[in-house]
């Protein structure tokens, strides 16, 4: 078996001269729950519809499986499931008859229905119609739909988009049971940073059509270095003492910003500071949130 479920090699994609994707590298290993994150327009819709084969790249290779998708397309695809923004559905159908119109098209059995409707559970919705439901509801049917052929790979375009706090929830518990309880990767894509960090092992970060980050989510979250914040009563008299005293220190007004100090340092900056007639008025921990991270990595690939 290949090392990698997705694998692109210089993946780019051109519209009439402008490039919409541009030498993507994806790498995705068996069991990972990948966040493909980006802002609207970064070109994620465009990379997801050549790995699915809706759209023919205009240069680069793509493996599915370790297999080129070019040449073992239809038995690649076999293997992979996928919700590419709004799922389609016949309204004046029950979920149920929804489901088994496709499952028709796929020819697997019957009980493979009741299977994936229990695990996007919609069980006790199966025989409403469809028109009926919910947008979240709509979704999970989607997935359900996606699911059907029993995929080892499943593909999410902004499944979350759109939907209300509890139906975000719902689709995020279904998408992180999907590797331990079903065996499935899965590549999801969101402009939410929040939520792909809420549920993603690996994450690729792309702008503008470039992919400017892919680590794991943790790599992300180290470079949420965190500043501690000592408000005092004069600034000037601090800031010269603590470079006195050998420490890296930005001035800020009235407070005096710290790197990754430890809790020692801050007790021995409070008793220098005190021995120095300087009030400390406030200590406080500050952190960068992973937001202002992804904004930075946005930042350095050019302003939005």
């Amino acid at each position: 078996m290949s090392e990698y479920i997705i694998q692109t090699t210089n993946l780019t994609k051109r519209f009439k001269g402008r490039i919409a994707v541009d030498r993507v590298n994806l790498e995705i290993k068996p069991g990972e729950i990948y966040g493909f994150l980006g802002p609207n327009g970064a070109g994620k819709t465009t990379t997801i519809r050549m790995l699915l084969g809706l759209m023919k790249p205009s240069s680069g290779s793509i493996f599915l499986f370790g297999r080129h998708l070019k040449q073992d397309k239809l038995s690649v695809l076999r293997k992979t499931g996928s919700l590419v923004e709004s799922p389609s559905y016949y309204g004046h159908l029950t979920g149920y008859e929804n489901l088994e119109a496709v499952r028709r098209i796929l020819d697997v059995p019957k009980k493979r229905i009741d299977e994936v409707l229990s695990i996007v559970r919609l069980t006790k919705d199966a025989k409403r119609a469809v028109k009926g439901y919910s947008l979240g509801m709509k979704q999970r049917l989607g997935i359900a739909t996606a699911l059907l052929g029993n995929p080892e790979l499943l593909i999410l375009d902004e499944p979350t988009n759109g939907l209300d706090p509890s139906g975000i929830l719902e689709i995020r518990e279904l998408i992180k049971n999907m590797p331990k309880e079903h065996g499935i990767t899965v590549l999801v894509s969101s402009h939410l940073l929040s939520e792909i960090d809420q549920m993603a092992t690996q994450v690729g970060v792309i702008s503008k059509g470039s992919m400017i980050f892919q680590n794991p989510i943790e790599t992300l979250r180290q470079r949420a270095k965190s500043k501690m914040h000592v408000a005092v009563s004069d600034a000037n008299i601090a800031y010269r003492t603590m470079l006195a005293n050998g420490y890296t220190v930005e001035q800020n007004d009235s407070a005096l910003l710290f790197d990754n100090i430890t809790d020692f340092q801050i007790a021995h900056i409070i008793k220098t500071l005190v021995h120095e007639n300087v009030s400390i008025y406030r200590v406080e921990e500050i952190k960068k949130s992973l937001e202002d991270i992804f904004l930075e990595l946005v930042g350095e690939a050019g302003s939005l």
